[in-house]
């Protein structure tokens, strides 16, 4: 299926590994030019050089740390110089906390995560809408989790600042819907990815199992009976970014396998 989006601009957080190289890739893959945003500047030219190689779109990078507001915003400049012109795709994916509670953490902790995992989505989000408004089509896409839904006891920090993000992209997708311009949130469930492999092996510590024997533990909670590839969330969210979506916005969507039991 042709998505119509080939030539589209687009700036992919998280870029070097994980569910954002997954949309990363799916964006190339059409035809769209992608800037890929993280810290490490080496990792992130890995992955442009492989995007590269594929096709037909391009890709380019931009370094950058989540929690440096001020760099995150040259980043951006950087991009779109770079890409030869303004952002129409917008990925926001900010990775998420290491494993915790809620009860007895600093204020210093909550407030350095939510620079990182919320505040910088904001604010890159209000650096590239201007133009999204201007051209009369945009698209904003957020990943999230599917502890929205359900919370993890173990993700508390993820939990309380992943539904911030996601009551902010409601209250956006209305304010921004009659300029063109989209707001979805993807709920990720278990997809294959470098984080699912730190959370199994945190898991493992706790219970004295092996990281695969807690592996195939959670699995067992998943009616398909398998974790998510990230090449069916990059799918996804390539729709999602396309005019072939221009009637969904303000959405919760899951990729689960249908593992959240909530209607």
């Amino acid at each position: 299926m042709d998505l119509r989006i080939a030539g589209k601009r687009a700036l992919v957080c998280g870029g070097s590994s994980g569910l954002g190289l997954a949309v990363a890739t799916a964006l190339v893959k059409e035809g769209v030019h992608v800037a890929l945003l993280s810290r490490d500047a080496a990792k992130l030219q890995a992955a442009a050089d492989e995007l590269n190689a594929m096709g037909p779109g391009r890709a380019v990078i931009a370094p950058a740390d989540l929690a440096d507001h001020a760099a995150l915003l040259a980043a951006v400049d950087v991009a779109e110089a770079a890409l030869g012109g303004p952002i129409e795709i917008l990925l926001n994916n900010t990775g998420g906390p290491p494993p915790s509670g809620v009860v007895g953490l600093g204020p210093e902790l909550w407030r350095a995560q939510f620079e990182m995992m919320v505040l910088s989505v904001f604010r890159l989000t209000d650096r590239v809408l201007p133009a999204m408004r201007a051209a009369g089509w945009g698209r904003i896409l957020n990943v999230a989790s599917v502890s929205l839904i359900e919370p993890i006891g173990t993700l508390g920090v993820s939990n309380t600042l992943r539904a911030s993000i996601a009551a902010w992209a409601k209250t956006l997708s209305n304010e921004v819907a009659a300029d063109g311009i989209t707001v979805n949130t993807l709920l990720p469930g278990r997809i294959d990815t470098p984080r699912i492999e730190r959370l199994d092996k945190a898991a493992a510590e706790r219970t004295g199992k092996t990281p695969e024997e807690a592996r195939a533990a959670s699995v067992t909670s998943i009616p398909v009976g398998r974790i998510g590839t990230t090449e069916e969330f990059g799918a996804v969210a390539a729709f999602l970014a396309s005019p072939l979506a221009a009637y969904v916005t303000g959405s919760l969507v899951r990729l689960d396998g249908g593992s959240v039991r909530a209607i």
